[in-house]
């Protein structure tokens, strides 16, 4: 019987692509859908890759195959970060992409992961509805994205020795925080900090050049963290590390669809939403499972210790953003009154 993690390391071996459509080759779309997380089925595998392929299927379905999709799993089309840039410009359509990883080219998208802003699921997925929701998806827009499926993941830390609790634990340590701010907070903390795309965290911390990770706990599995890992710090219970990575669509390219696929992408998008968040939380559970029986020491963090990471963030991270630009400032404004 194939397990999860028979089918994500067969697909690390090997990226699958998959081709999802019953119309011909007159076919009116063929949409290239890319991400850097290992390759599974619709059915197992890591749930982000499902997502994709779920929406694959979808919008042939609805469309009676007028819209085909191809996924390519593990960055195998495009390199992890270059894909924000290939959709802005149309070279690239869909991907399921860590938000913050735009922040070098658009500062403000590192909203996606601002340390202690987002503390619950629900907090998250409110965005969408609120007036911080509607600011950054026109803002996107402008910048050439559109947002097709929202997804929140909370995180966790790898750790190669002792864990990472409090922010105190993290002095002296190389850690992979995943956003500028979050590196912000770490080097408050007395860390030293590596900037890398999750799927390079392994590496980084089989060769030293990493002491720990903070990832999601979906990337904790997915990447096999614990066969590096002595100790886990949960974020199942609370957590000052949660991040954005939606389903995203370059807007050159949606803009030349006709209104009624454009529709069934935003619709689809939606729908999967609730899949994505289960997907989340169930792995929050499932982390601790993995590293326990790889003998690792699982810790968990508390709403105190939570309040500790949020108020160095706050004096840091956050101060640091609001300063960047007028959007970023309004963005940290109205994110912070969708209350916890």
């Amino acid at each position: 019987m194939l397990t999860r993690r028979h089918l994500l390391a067969t697909a690390v071996a090997a990226p699958a692509i998959l081709r999802v459509g019953t119309g011909t080759a007159q076919a009116a779309t063929t949409l290239k859908i890319s991400h850097q997380f290992p390759g599974g089925t619709i059915d197992k595998g890591d749930f982000r890759d499902r997502l994709c392929r779920m929406f694959a299927a979808e919008i042939a379905k609805r469309s009676n195959g007028d819209i085909a999709a191809e996924i390519y799993p593990n960055s195998s089309l495009i390199k992890t970060n270059a894909q924000f840039s290939a959709m802005r410009k149309g070279a690239l359509d869909i991907s399921l992409y860590p938000m913050p990883y735009a922040g070098g080219e658009v500062p403000e998208t590192n909203i996606g992961l601002m340390p202690g802003l987002v503390t619950t699921y629900d907090q998250g997925l409110r965005w969408k509805k609120e007036p911080v929701g509607k600011a950054l998806t026109d803002f996107l827009a402008d910048k050439g994205i559109i947002l097709l499926t929202w997804v929140w993941q909370a995180g966790g830390v790898a750790s190669r020795s002792k864990p990472i609790v409090a922010p105190e634990d993290a002095k002296g340590l190389k850690v992979r925080g995943g956003s500028r701010e979050m590196d912000m907070v770490l080097q408050t903390a007395g860390a030293s900090v590596l900037s890398v795309p999750s799927n390079e965290i392994y590496a980084a911390m089989q060769t030293g050049a990493c002491d720990a990770g903070i990832t999601s706990s979906t990337s904790l599995i997915s990447f096999r963290l614990e066969e590096v890992a002595k100790s886990l710090t949960s974020g199942a219970g609370a957590s000052y590390w949660f991040m954005l990575e939606p389903l995203m669509m370059s807007k050159a390219i949606f803009d030349k669809l006709p209104k009624n696929h454009q529709d069934i992408l935003l619709a689809v998008g939606t729908e999967l939403e609730a899949f994505g968040r289960k997907g989340a939380q169930d792995d929050d559970v499932e982390v601790a499972k993995v590293y326990e029986k790889a003998g690792a020491k699982v810790s968990a963090l508390d709403a105190a210790t939570v309040g500790k990471w949020r108020d160095i963030a706050r004096d840091t991270a956050w101060k640091d953003y609001a300063a960047k630009t007028a959007t970023a400032a309004n963005l940290l404004k109205l994110a912070n009154d969708v209350a916890a």
